[in-house]
């Protein structure tokens, strides 16, 4: 719980430092709160990050009114189709097979490693990356958003509900997708359409894959157990002219006002 207002200021890492801060957050949420782990996880520094980390853009959300060593409390990697390149790929593609996305002559953007502070969920912050990614998104063209959403956990009977709706109402188009690789690749039509119950379903689906739905997202085929940050992925797809009218727009004029 915060004990003030927070006073929210979005910007791009224009440095190490902005980086390394925004692996640090990384590491509290996904390694310190979820459990995850890895080979590049530096438990000794407190960071979590990877390869793709110099070739991304790096998404800062700061509460201007806390203090200086705590003011980062948002964060979103953003890797352009031409940061792919250098980084030798996307990350996505250690778990899906991209080759429809890719293929395609449209500006692709991948969205990855989104994580909020504990104190800072549930409010206007979420809001606030989303108007910086909006601005992203327009002053670069994109013309599709993608990346790995993640559900917490790899028990896939306790998330049997979740996936399954997924795949029954919001599965994306077969010719414009993403499918899972590997052996670590399940289905995601675990039950029956007739066993699906939507409410409980929803209920169990994180807030980050109910806004990407709600902006008109759709999801690829399959999900990826990813045992080694202990969460099941699915491959969120947003191609922004089919997104909901102005959706990003909205997003941008709701935290000015």
């Amino acid at each position: 719980m915060l004990e003030h207002a927070p006073d929210f200021a979005v910007r791009m890492a224009s440095s190490a430092e902005d980086i390394q801060a925004a692996q640090r957050l990384r590491y509290q949420v996904f390694v310190q709160e979820l459990g995850a782990d890895g080979p590049q996880v530096d438990h000794k520094a407190a960071i979590e990050r990877d390869q793709f980390d110099p070739f991304a853009d790096h998404l800062l959300l700061e509460d201007l009114h806390a203090d200086a060593p705590t003011r980062l409390v948002g964060v979103y990697r953003l890797l352009t189709r031409a940061g792919a390149a250098q980084a030798g790929g996307f990350y996505s593609e250690t778990e899906f097979d991209l080759t429809a996305l890719k293929q395609s002559d449209r500006s692709l953007l991948e969205l990855g490693r989104s994580c909020l502070h504990p104190s800072y969920r549930g409010g206007a912050g979420m809001l606030h990356l989303w108007a910086g990614l909006a601005s992203f998104v327009s002053t670069q063209q994109i013309d599709v958003l993608f990346g790995v959403a993640s559900f917490h956990g790899t028990d896939l009977g306790a998330l049997a509900q979740p996936l399954s709706h997924l795949f029954y109402a919001h599965a994306a188009a077969p010719d414009f997708t993403a499918v899972a690789i590997s052996a670590q690749a399940v289905a995601l039509d675990i039950l029956p359409q007739s066993a699906v119950d939507r409410k409980a379903a929803i209920l169990a689906t994180p807030a980050l894959i109910k806004a990407y739905l709600r902006l008109g997202g759709v999801v690829g085929q399959g999900a990826f157990v990813d045992n080694a940050f202990n969460t099941t992925d699915v491959m969120m797809i947003l191609e922004t002219a089919k997104m909901a009218p102005n959706a990003l727009q909205t997003i941008k004029m709701a935290v000015q006002t």
